[in-house]
């Protein structure tokens, strides 16, 4: 029974592996440690993730990047070893599902902006029609649109990245939320005020 590959040779194949050689980098990575399946960690992250970029490609290694959003918790941990969405009806072109039907090979990249980090996920890309019961799982509680179809991604490596060039940026909800707070609290310390100036007098 033959071993199942290092989570790290989904990242860094052997072409990869002798560019790091070649440029003197490989010692920095030879004994790196990727996990393969969701943990507590990674699981909180996913939780709290508004959009991700998902990475795909065709069989003759086209590429392909999209982006997905939606509510946090939109993207959905299964298992310890699957992620899934529901896709809802967009543009119509389907560029990921095609891709997905020749070449499973699939790539998540997950941004938190606001606290500077990012991960990275290695996997398979399974695209499931006519399952309601999974449709119905995955479909977000506040918005109108059915699921045409689920996006399961199976987990074969994964790595948190550095926060370096990483610029801050706040979701636009949250910064009004902030302000509206901090508004109402100088309301009321300015009618604190105006009640104390007018005791005084």
């Amino acid at each position: 029974m033959s071993e199942a590959p290092d989570p790290t040779d989904h990242a860094f194949s052997p072409s990869i592996k002798a560019a790091q050689i070649r440029k003197g980098s490989r010692h920095h990575y030879a004994g790196m440690i990727m996990a393969d399946r969701v943990d507590a960690r990674l699981a909180a992250f996913i939780a709290d993730v508004r959009s991700f970029y998902l990475g795909s490609a065709s069989a003759d290694g086209q590429p392909y990047i999209q982006h997905r959003g939606g509510p946090k918790g939109f993207l959905k941990v299964l298992d310890d070893k699957r992620l899934a969405f529901a896709d809802f009806r967009g543009n119509r072109q389907y560029i990921t599902t095609g891709n997905a039907a020749e070449n499973r090979k699939a790539f998540i990249f997950l941004m938190d902006y606001a606290n500077r980090r990012r991960i990275k996920i290695w996997g398979e890309l399974d695209v499931i029609e006519g399952d309601a019961e999974l449709n119905a799982a995955l479909a977000a509680p506040d918005y109108r649109g059915v699921p045409e179809q689920a996006m399961v991604f199976t987990i074969t490596a994964w790595d948190i990245n550095c926060p370096q060039h990483i610029p801050q940026l706040l979701p636009a909800e949250d910064v009004a939320a902030a302000l509206a707070e901090r508004d109402a609290r100088i309301a009321a310390l300015e009618a604190q005020l105006a009640a104390l100036s007018k005791n005084e007098t």
